[in-house]
């Protein structure tokens, strides 16, 4: 299912939270956002997901608002990053009320995805740590068979091998039914295994949309060393997004990486110049950082 956010607005007392927010992210799309603490991408899932009502625009899951609308709402996985369940509830008896909830809900499906999150189903839930709530989150939604996974934080409290379970099995979900995932998370490494495109929100807009090909393509990070000084406007270059400067090192983050940037800079006639590597989660920092308000 395809999810669309047209001219979304939201307001909290006097302070506007998100603003102007468009967005369409396609069915079997990984959508990664990302953005500081407090830049409304909590609020924004909620939006999505039907928990808040926008002041103004609208969300559509399926070309269907989802506000208050249970045929849609059957159709979405909620991961948040605090899951509220009702906390003297046994694993089995969520189990119960899942069914009765869910059309499509597997009890099968559950067992089989216990096998990798080991939560005893006798259990209370009050009784389970942060990361076994989060597991049994995990496994609830991806229990009801949905359309759409919206996830927000869902590797908070997981371990090392648990957090790649769980991206594999998301992975699997695109994989095997389409499904569409949005997924909100602070371990930028995490969306960097599953994303096809990025999101960055700040200041409750969305400043910027990336396909991670190219992001690639475009952001290089290039190692220089200038027989005399480097070029005075080089920061002020269309083609570069920061420069870092360590002795007579320069570091040139680019924003529009080109065969021409590159003869650009062999006319300088630097000593060094070559490209080193730049993991993706320097990409998304300095991707942010362009965009900040």
């Amino acid at each position: 299912m395809k999810i669309e956010v047209m001219s979304l607005y939201k307001t909290f007392r006097a302070d506007t939270v998100l603003a102007d927010i468009n967005l369409a992210i396609e069915p079997g799309q990984i959508f990664g956002l990302i953005g500081e603490n407090g830049a409304g991408k909590t609020t924004l899932i909620k939006c999505i997901t039907g928990v808040y009502q926008p002041d103004q625009g609208a969300v559509y899951i399926g070309g269907k608002t989802a506000y208050e609308n249970p045929t849609v709402k059957v159709e979405i996985g909620y991961v948040a990053e605090e899951n509220q369940y009702f906390p003297s509830y046994r694993i089995c008896e969520l189990l119960s009320f899942y069914s009765l909830a869910y059309p499509r809900f597997s009890i099968d499906r559950f067992y089989e995805l216990n096998q990798i999150f080991g939560v005893a189903d006798k259990a209370r839930v009050k009784e389970l740590s942060k990361g076994m709530q989060m597991r049994l989150a995990l496994m609830l939604s991806l229990s009801i068979q949905p359309a759409v996974l919206v996830l927000d934080e869902p590797t908070s409290g997981l371990d090392p091998l648990v957090k790649r379970e769980a991206m594999n099995l998301i992975l699997q979900e695109v994989e095997s039914r389409a499904v569409t995932v949005l997924i909100s998370s602070h371990h930028l490494s995490d969306l960097e295994r599953i994303c096809d495109t990025i999101g960055i929100i700040a200041s409750g807009r969305i400043k910027a949309v990336h396909s991670l090909v190219e992001l690639k393509q475009k952001m290089r990070k290039l190692q220089l060393v200038f027989s005399q000084d480097a070029p005075a406007d080089l920061t002020a270059w269309p083609e570069v997004l920061a420069v870092e400067k360590v002795g007579r090192i320069h570091h040139i983050i680019t924003k529009q990486y080109s065969e021409k940037l590159l003869n650009k800079l062999r006319q300088m006639r630097p000593l060094v110049l070559e490209e080193i590597p730049l993991e993706l989660e320097d990409m998304f920092i300095y991707a942010a950082k362009e965009v900040q308000p």
